[in-house]
């Protein structure tokens, strides 16, 4: 039976039809029914080889048919039609730089450079130097000028990863930026300008560390004009199969393994799990089956940490005491995950939306959107009398 006729059953397109369907189409096809078996979004990829095109998507592709990433590739199509800054928001692992590369591929920067720098990575006494460059004899060792890295991103972008471990001093210094869009060198007398699009990303609540001062306010405003929220892998687990199948394939390249699926037992395995370290882990995972598996198909047994992590209970089924500091820090990751959407979170915790607002009081949480005093619903009032 020639090749295109099986995955023509699959997707229940006659062959004839086959051969005339765009292939992001063919993945829609066969994500529908992978929800009946996830073993058949390998069938996708060998359908695409067979077909001349690529035989895996981009290492940096936009993974993922779950609403939560159907929102956000539609965000990121508006956010390519604008300049302003954009904040990226989610838990380490969650793929925050290849969405800033998504912004800054979909935008009218895309042939200028995109620059990524981990602010929690750089010493803190080298900071300065790195992002506005220096003069020659500026400090001990500063024998050549060196250009930062916000003027290397001159025309195009430049991604500050862990924006909130940026040192408090140098925070005016990225906010004058912001306003003015000029620079001056360590250790220089001249004002350069430059066109940058500032692109953010944190995994800590900004909020909490502007109110413990470790994080300046007006900076916040100034970066937080466009908000991407990345929900947690546990969020989505819709797009478990079709990611683990892409770093499969890229695994497969990579060490040069003969592995081509996943057997049913562990998918099951992988959609069950958390995922606490989310895509980053993820990838890890199947990369570290392909090394050590055996045959065509990566079973449970390649799956190696899996089976040792204990499941974290759900949220619902915490119930610490009122106003405890363990109530507020389950309020506050229910808020991040959610991005403050208050139904979201009533949801998430298993409460009503009056409780919540209650909670929200007990503890002084100011939401983003100016919040800070959570109104008294109706049968709220009533019940004061």
């Amino acid at each position: 039976m020639p090749p295109h006729d099986g995955l023509a059953a699959v997707t229940r397109v006659s062959f004839d039809d086959l051969a005339r369907v765009p292939a992001q189409r063919l993945a829609r096809l066969l994500l529908e029914r992978a929800a009946e078996d996830p073993t058949l979004l390998g069938r996708l990829y060998e359908t695409v080889d067979r077909r001349g095109g690529p035989s895996e998507l981009p290492a940096h592709a936009i993974i993922g048919d779950s609403p939560a990433m159907r929102r956000i590739s539609a965000l990121l199509g508006r956010f390519g039609q604008t300049d302003e800054p954009v904040l990226i928001t989610g838990e380490s692992g969650t793929g925050k730089e290849l969405l800033a590369r998504a912004i800054h591929d979909g935008s009218a920067r895309a042939r200028g450079p995109f620059v990524a720098v981990n602010c929690a990575a750089i010493p803190a006494g080298l900071v300065a130097s790195e992002l506005f460059g220096h003069e020659k004899g500026a400090f001990t060792g500063a024998a050549t000028r060196n250009l930062g890295q916000i003027e290397t991103a001159n025309g195009g972008t430049l991604f500050l990863d862990e924006i909130g471990d940026m040192p408090i001093d140098l925070q005016a210094h990225l906010l004058r930026f912001l306003q003015e869009g000029q620079i001056r060198r360590l250790g220089g007398r001249d004002i350069i300008n430059l066109n940058v699009r500032i692109v953010s990303a944190t995994n800590v609540r900004l909020a909490q560390a502007i109110s413990e001062g470790r994080f300046r306010e007006d900076l916040y405003y100034r970066l937080n004009v466009l908000t991407l929220p990345v929900p947690p892998l546990r969020e989505r687990r819709e797009d478990i199969a079709q990611l683990a199948y892409h770093f499969l394939r890229i695994a497969a390249r990579d060490f040069n393994r003969p592995v081509e699926r996943f057997t049913p037992d562990a998918m099951a395995a992988l959609r069950r799990y958390r995922w606490p370290g989310n895509v980053r882990e993820l990838m890890s995972v199947v990369r570290r089956a392909v090394v050590v598996g055996d045959g065509a198909a990566i079973d449970t047994s390649g799956l190696i940490g899996l089976e040792d992590a204990p499941a974290a209970p759900p949220i619902s089924a915490v119930a610490p005491r009122p106003g405890s500091a363990e109530e507020r820090l389950i309020l506050v990751n229910a808020l991040d995950r959610t991005d403050e959407n208050i139904t979201s979170t009533a949801g998430a915790l298993n409460v009503s939306r009056v409780t919540l607002y209650r909670m929200l009081r007990r503890h002084g949480i100011v939401l983003k959107r100016g919040l800070s005093v959570p109104p008294i619903g109706r049968d709220e009032a009533a019940a004061r009398g």
